[in-house]
């Protein structure tokens, strides 16, 4: 097949998909086989794309012309690829997953999630082929809609309430900034589509714009993504917490966040340019902002008991390092948030995998209730000791790499002070994080019945030494094999980024050759 039939062809699986499940939505095992099996043939769609693009093959596909000079129209780019590929990748245990903790606990309308959930991901994949901001712009609003029904998914006045946050922030933030930035980019460059190098030096350069309204317009696209969840226009993330824990993962590691951190990057790379937010220094005001977010969101996961919510703000903390990799315009930096795009999304969602599996084993939402949990659940703990290892940015964790690049790139920017909240906030990290696994494993069980030595020394039948639950000798009660086997999965596919960093680097260093 050619490049280009198969860019329809991968556009086309998460629809047919959709379809599929509302077909077959009084048949559950046949209807998330049909999820799953169309998983893997759409990663193996996007996989064989990933040569032809990786190999500097046009890959593009004009769909309809709005007006002269505006299309709707793919054309994927390495950033794009790989992020698709992450989409993709991470869908088939993300249906896995969900299928186990929806029947473990019991969900009603779980037809509607995995049909959501499907229309989510070929808005991803809109995104990542995206070849102008116009089309971006669709699927960026085709994300937001289709993920609303699963914020919302419990019905309850909790959920409504989060989802209306979750809606009136980005929908507000797309349309009154990012909409008008779109429009004010087809203004002074006559063009909305990616080029490398970016369109607006042109008209920099013409009297089209001025350093300060290009400054603006920077701006605007830094606030308009909302999804980027770059302070003050953060609330929607923790708010959509009262979704499914499958949800959640969706939100934070296979679609929602990564759409807006790629939106970031990709503006920066091809449409300003990263030559010219160097040169203008336009980035740098934002790029503090970047930095105030990743320590603030930390210190305010640190506070949170609730283990969605700590993690959510975690979230908002490493989105944040990605938003400054592009601010920053540096060649390392570029390749540092991108590639922190592929190694947040995998440890992030083993993360939430675990939040889901101990609530589905035990449910237990509170960090303070998770004491001596982790002999119970020692597959799940130490899936999230893991990946918790690799958000940290320490090997063999994927993130160490990531984050290096990103502080090398605060130093060839000599942005000093942002290379120290960098180092910061990798030790909040480890404050806010790996206290976690370890209480699980080394605190003793409040719940644990202790024996009666005494009785038991005395021989009284009543009080056999192994009848009762104790601290040494706890029952194994991990969540379903369907929970439990996607987040082993995903925790070593943390360790595997470590070691298989090369081709992603490689791919990557393509967005800043010069």
């Amino acid at each position: 097949m050619t490049p280009p039939v198969l860019l329809m062809i991968a556009l086309a699986l998460p629809i047919v998909a959709t379809l599929l499940v509302a077909a077959l939505g009084k048949m559950p095992n046949a209807r998330e086989a049909a999820s799953l099996i169309v998983g893997v043939l759409l990663l193996a769609v996007n996989v064989k794309l990933a040569a032809h693009v990786f190999a500097g093959q046009d890959v593009s596909w004009v769909v309809t012309t709005w007006v002269s000079g505006f299309d709707f129209a793919f054309r994927i780019e390495p950033l794009g690829m790989t992020f698709a590929l992450v989409a993709s990748g991470l869908w088939i245990p993300t249906t896995l997953y969900g299928a186990g903790y929806m029947r473990g606990h019991h969900e009603q309308h779980q037809t509607r999630f995995f049909m959501c959930f499907a229309v989510a991901i070929f808005a991803a994949l809109a995104a990542a082929y995206s070849a102008n901001l116009l089309t971006l712009f669709v699927a960026y609003e085709v994300m937001t809609i289709s993920t609303y029904p699963l914020v919302t998914h419990h019905g309850d006045k909790e959920a409504r309430r989060g989802g209306r946050t979750y809606l009136g922030i980005l929908i507000s933030t797309s349309i009154a900034f990012f909409l008008l930035a779109v429009a004010w980019t087809a203004g002074v460059a006559g063009t909305t589509d990616f080029h490398v190098g970016g369109i607006l030096a042109p008209a920099l350069a013409a009297g089209n714009i001025s350093n300060f309204q290009l400054s603006i317009l920077f701006a605007l696209f830094a606030f308009g993504v909302g999804k980027a969840a770059l302070m003050p226009f953060h609330r929607w993330l923790p708010a959509a917490m009262v979704a499914p824990t499958p949800v959640s993962a969706l939100l934070h590691a296979v679609a929602v966040v990564k759409v807006g951190v790629f939106t970031i990057l990709k503006v920066c790379v091809y449409i300003f340019g990263i030559d010219l937010i160097r040169e203008t220094k336009i980035g740098i005001p934002l790029a503090y902002l970047a930095g105030f977010t990743i320590l603030t969101a930390s210190i305010v996961a640190m506070r949170q008991d609730n283990l969605k919510r700590r993690l959510a703000y975690s979230t908002i903390s490493q989105l944040a390092y990605i938003t400054l990799g592009g601010f920053l315009a540096t060649p390392d930096s570029i390749v540092g948030g991108a590639m922190h795009i592929v190694m947040h999304a995998m440890a992030k969602i083993t993360l939430f995998f675990c939040a889901g599996a101990i609530f589905v084993a035990h449910h237990k939402k509170n960090i303070s209730d998770m004491k001596g949990l982790g002999r119970k659940m020692p597959w799940t703990f130490f899936a999230f000791g893991v990946a918790t290892v690799s958000i940290i940015g320490i090997p063999p964790g994927g993130g160490a790499w990531s984050k290096w690049f990103l502080a090398v790139g605060t130093v060839d920017a000599e942005q000093y002070i942002l290379t120290a909240v960098l180092m910061i906030s990798s030790l909040l990290n480890i404050a806010y994080l790996l206290p976690i696994p370890i209480r699980a494993f080394m605190s003793p069980d409040p719940n644990a019945v202790s024996p009666d030595r005494d009785a038991v020394a005395a021989g009284q039948p009543d009080a056999p030494e192994h009848s009762v639950l104790t601290d040494s000798d706890p029952v194994i009660e991990e969540a379903p094999l369907a929970c439990v086997v996607p987040l082993c999965m995903t925790a070593a596919g943390s360790v595997a980024l470590f070691f298989l960093v090369d081709p992603i680097y490689q791919s990557l260093r393509t967005l800043v050759a010069s």
